[in-house]
């Protein structure tokens, strides 16, 4: 069974490594010592990332949509074109970017610093085991 120290465990989550200490410290999650460092075994980190997910998503207004992938964020990039835009997402620790049309982009009202939601759905998904 895979372990992670609270400093791997707060990358996965997108937090500080305080936020993830003050976590263990609340027992939000179980954390175990191993010498010096407090380690988090991978099914508990699992299961703690979905129900902060859950969390995030609760109050909010959901679309609805079949698109299951949802990675809220802020807008760090647009760079337009006379018909075509790229739009960069921050999404926690993930970089998202999009090409859409220009039209979309203006319709939309994305600029620096904006909030928005990169939505995936594809046919083609690949899983790489680090």
């Amino acid at each position: 069974m895979e372990s992670y120290t609270i400093g791997q465990a707060a990358r996965l989550l997108g937090v500080s490594v305080d936020t993830a200490r003050r976590w263990a410290d609340a027992e939000r999650f179980p954390t175990r010592r191993d010498g010096t460092r407090r380690m988090v075994e991978g099914p508990d980190l699992a299961a703690f990332c979905v129900a902060v997910a859950q969390e995030a998503g609760e109050g909010e207004e959901t679309p609805y949509t079949s698109v299951r992938n949802a990675f809220p964020g802020i807008v760090t990039g647009v760079r337009l074109g006379v018909v075509e835009a790229q739009v960069e997402i921050q999404a926690g620790p993930h970089r998202i970017v999009s090409l859409l049309t220009r039209e979309a982009v203006e319709e939309l009202g994305l600029e620096v610093g904006a909030r928005a939601t990169a939505r995936v759905k594809s046919t083609s998904v690949f899983i790489d085991r680090v």
